[in-house]
């Protein structure tokens, strides 16, 4: 079955607002007042006690001890 091109752009638009839906922007704020802004909601790990989330490609971790709150960004 070939796509026209209105049904290729109207598939790539419902593939782009699929993966935008998916992201949850956050804003995590530390006991000592940093605000650090996420493109995606943080991976909390209760058993290692830690908060992971990606920052300029790399995967960054946090001590949940050091972390006062994550609130997902509207």
């Amino acid at each position: 079955m070939k796509l026209t091109y209105a049904g290729r752009i109207g598939t790539a638009a419902l593939a782009l607002v699929a993966l935008a839906a998916c992201s949850s922007p956050s804003q995590i704020t530390t006991r000592d007042g940093q605000t650090v802004t996420t493109a995606d909601r943080p991976e909390v790990d209760d058993d290692k006690d830690f908060i992971t989330y990606e920052r300029d490609g790399r995967e960054v971790q946090v001590n949940k001890s050091d972390v006062k709150s994550i609130e997902e960004i509207k």
